[in-house]
């Protein structure tokens, strides 16, 4: 289960960034489409679950001194999640998200991948 939230929260990492890119690329310009906000936000919601089912199981990583990697990961993506909800909200309103939150959102969900990468591939 954990490789599968690995391998989901990076596809949804992947798609993340090419909707920043769209979004920041000029001012002005038309905001990325619906569709593909919604696949990145379901395959991010879809990896966060796989990543706290796998962390119900048994410890990892205790050996290596990353033992609660797993848990600042997770903690790190519901926030990213959070900021996410709101740049949604944002977008509901016909308002363009600011670029700082944008950056928030990647800061928080890109970092949350990292550790989960060092959670996953230990050693």
């Amino acid at each position: 289960m954990l490789i599968a939230a690995f391998i989901i929260l990076g596809i949804a990492v992947s798609i993340g960034s090419g909707l920043a890119f769209q979004h920041l690329r000029a001012e002005g310009a038309k905001p990325p489409p619906w569709p593909l906000a919604l696949l990145h936000a379901l395959f991010a919601i879809g990896g966060l679950g796989c990543l706290l089912l796998a962390l119900r199981g048994p410890p990892r990583g205790l050996d290596q001194g990353t033992g609660s990697f797993g848990i600042i990961a997770a903690a790190l993506i519901v926030m990213a999640a959070l900021v996410g909800g709101w740049m949604l909200a944002a977008r509901i309103v016909n308002r363009r998200p600011a670029g700082i939150l944008i950056g928030v959102h990647a800061m928080l969900a890109v970092g949350g991948f990292v550790i989960l990468i060092v959670y996953v591939f230990p050693g």
